[in-house]
């Protein structure tokens, strides 16, 4: 009897572990046949589709640089008389208008140049009545032509005196009072200042009293390497970034190539022209200059928002509905920018998806 009972429940438990084991099996065919990732209806209208195209491969070589003001659109104010400069109002960085005073120069020599003009005037007026005397006599019959020739000599060399002392007063400002003004002839900035007050200065001082630059213009000179001379050329559109400004970039373009090498450095100099809105390029800026250089090889290229790196692997999302998505591994030439080019992986035609990329490939892999 024991045997019987026996022999039954070993039948009953291994019915029981057919049992759990065919559950088990069930769950996992469950698992296996879930339904695949469905891209939300909210998150596919913001998304951004790419579509894989075939391009000339693009390098962007960048060179360090330095922002400069433009010498082109630069006054370098020097001292027209000698004498001791009073009334200095700027410092440098200040933005100043054209015609603005600067300061003044306390000068003899002005003082010279006004006495001048009234003994030109002075002298004028003196040969301007011999010559009218000398004209009536000559009528009278008391004086003769020579006489009225004479006169009317010392009177043209009287006026051209003149003239030449308003002239002169003209230069240096057209102040009588013994008083140079400096005043600046166009608008911008005080780039440079050598002068203080009560500074005694003379015409042949070798710097400027102010250094004025208007800035909307401005230069990067770059250094380029031997091995990169000759992928730069005049009239190439450049982009050009700061430390200050990361994610701004400033449009240009390369005015002038240096033939010359630095015997220093062993650099070639080149000179980026742009615009500088706002003035946010300061002189002496560290600056990149990044230059596009086209090659003749052609390969794949893809918006480089679509890559996805992950453990040591470049993926896309190959996508041709929000119920079909393919991952897939690319294999990466180089990255340009906003461009990316691809040795194998993916076909022209082919569309992926280029924003929010990470975020899909997270739900994909969940």
């Amino acid at each position: 009897m024991n045997k019987i009972l026996n022999k039954s429940g070993l039948i009953f438990s291994a019915g029981m572990l057919m049992l759990s084991m065919a559950a088990c099996h069930s769950n996992t065919e469950t698992e296996d046949a879930r339904e695949p990732y469905v891209i939300p209806d909210s998150l596919m209208r913001t998304l951004s589709i790419d579509t894989v195209t075939t391009s000339h491969i693009t390098d962007a070589l960048k060179f360090n640089g330095v922002v400069n003001f433009n010498t082109d659109k630069v006054v370098n104010l020097y001292p027209m008389v000698s004498g001791a400069v009073q009334g200095v109002s700027v410092m440098p960085g200040d933005y100043v208008k054209a015609g603005q005073v600067l300061g003044y120069v306390k000068s003899s020599e002005m003082a010279n140049y006004s006495t001048s003009l009234i003994d030109a005037q002075t002298n004028v007026q003196l040969t301007k009545r011999q010559l009218d005397q000398q004209k009536e006599l000559f009528k009278s019959g008391l004086a003769s032509q020579v006489d009225v020739t004479s006169a009317q000599v010392n009177y043209e060399q009287a006026v051209a005196a003149l003239t030449a002392a308003k002239r002169v007063l003209s230069i240096n400002g057209n102040s009588t009072n013994g008083q140079y003004t400096i005043k600046t002839p166009i608008e911008g900035f005080v780039v440079q200042k050598n002068v203080t007050d009560d500074m005694a200065i003379r015409t042949d001082n070798s710097a400027p009293l102010f250094v004025i630059s208007d800035l909307k213009n401005v230069w990067v000179e770059a250094n380029v390497y031997e091995a990169n001379i000759s992928k730069v050329h005049e009239g190439q559109e450049a982009e050009v970034t700061t430390i200050a400004y990361p994610d701004k970039v400033f449009k240009g373009k390369i005015n002038k190539v240096m033939n010359v090498l630095d015997p220093s450095t062993k650099v070639m100099k080149m000179r980026v022209v742009l615009n500088n809105p706002g003035y946010q390029l300061k002189p002496q800026m560290f600056a990149t200059v990044a230059v596009n250089n086209t090659e003749s090889e052609e390969a794949t290229s893809i918006a480089s928002s679509a890559l996805i790196f992950d453990h040591s692997q470049y993926y896309v999302i190959v996508v041709s509905g929000k119920k079909n998505l393919q991952l897939r591994p690319v294999d990466v030439i180089s990255i340009n920018g906003k461009t990316a080019y691809i040795r194998n992986g993916v076909k022209p035609g082919e569309r992926l998806i280029s924003s929010d990329a990470l975020l899909i490939y997270g739900s994909l892999n969940s």
